[in-house]
């Protein structure tokens, strides 16, 4: 009896705060009355990328810039004693990259010495959005695909046999045009082949792939060819677990966006990071699925190149869209397509001197070298 009266009052005890604070998916700071850090929670460490021992009793001054809205806004809430929010603020550090997030102060004590700041990446957000705008120009792109095959390139067929017909019967001036058709029907022909990568050939053959092993086949194919000017960085984490993909996709995948950085970056003093990371708490919910799917493997590829166009972000992974000047702007939307197909999310930020794509992949259940099912 003793022990059940005692399992009750264990099961009906109030938890401790400083586990609900920890648990929290918003990236909490306490910070005491000379504005030195005292309590941060995990997903803290993750947006700031340190530990937690990193943090304890660092003056807030040193881990962000002075002149930043956050230090009107922990005055703001000193002064009034009331919760203060500010929208779409830039954090910026030497150390790490610019990070967009809402900011929430609110006071922990009636004496206002202990200031709670609240920090919600607004990338989270952004990302399912994008994911919906890629995943809508990968289907745009698949029909588009399908279309061209079937309606133009048989008649495209037939007009090139009736002017090779034609040919030998005309002027040498009319000669030229007639080769003109042949060349342009060509051409075209040759522009929907290339697009039939995007045609729906069923579901995937996945199986467990080591992400490292992908990644270093696409870092020597491309310093040895197309970047042998380019110094690349890699910067992988040898814990991750096996991603639940296709190798040769992903190889596809990965090898279009480092030929696009290796493009982008200066002729001298070209630099490409590749890296991968386990990132906790992405998990996103698809349409027709109930199911949420869990994707912590991030892998991104960052060049120093002069960064994407404005006018040209809201549209990149759109099909015939490019940066450059001969591209046909068929490759970042196949690589928002494979990336869908595998149920992931690719999503970018841009700046003068540093682009970033990310591509967050989910984790194989499968044992290596077995194939799964989509």
């Amino acid at each position: 009896m003793a022990l059940r009266s005692l399992a009750r009052k264990i099961d009906t005890a109030p938890p401790d705060p400083t586990q609900i604070l920890a648990a929290l998916p918003e990236s909490l700071l306490v910070i005491d009355i000379n504005d030195r850090i005292c309590f941060v929670n995990s997903a803290a460490e993750q947006l700031f990328e340190s530990g937690a021992p990193t943090f304890m009793g660092t003056a807030l001054r040193d881990l962000l810039p002075n002149d930043g809205p956050l230090f009107s806004l922990i005055a703001s809430v000193r002064e009034s004693g009331h919760s203060v929010s500010e929208y779409g603020v830039t954090l910026e550090t030497p150390r790490l990259p610019m990070r967009f997030v809402d900011i929430q102060a609110a006071p922990l004590s009636e004496t206002r010495d202990r200031v709670l700041l609240t920090f919600q990446e607004r990338s989270i957000a952004n990302k399912i959005d994008r994911q919906l705008t890629h995943r809508n120009a990968a289907r745009s792109v698949t029909a588009m695909a399908s279309m061209l095959a079937h309606e133009v390139k048989n008649p495209l067929s037939g007009i090139r046999g009736a002017a090779q017909l034609l040919e030998p019967n005309v002027t040498s001036a009319d000669r030229e045009l007639t080769r003109l058709i042949c060349d342009e029907t060509d051409r075209i022909c040759a522009l929907v082949d290339r697009m039939d990568v995007f045609s729906d050939s069923g579901p995937l053959e996945r199986s467990a792939i080591n992400i490292h092993e992908v990644m270093e086949r696409v870092r020597k194919a491309a310093q040895s060819g197309f970047a042998r000017h380019v110094q690349i960085t890699e910067v992988y984490d040898p814990s991750l677990p096996f991603v639940h993909g296709n190798r040769d996709l992903l190889i596809q995948v990965f090898m279009n966006l480092v030929k696009n950085a290796a493009e982008a970056v200066p002729e001298q003093g070209g630099e490409i990071e590749l890296r991968t990371a386990y990132q906790q708490g992405v998990r996103l919910a698809f349409a027709g699925s109930e199911s949420r799917v869990h994707l912590p493997l991030v892998v991104s590829v960052t060049d120093n190149g002069a960064g994407i166009p404005d006018d040209l972000r809201p549209h990149l992974f759109d099909p015939f869209v490019s940066t450059k000047r001969n591209g046909n702007g068929l490759g970042l939307a196949l690589v928002a397509k494979v990336i869908g197909d595998h149920g992931g999310v690719i999503e970018f930020e841009s700046e003068p001197r540093r682009t970033v794509f990310r591509v967050y992949l989910p984790v194989s259940r499968e044992r290596p070298g077995k194939a799964a099912g989509p």
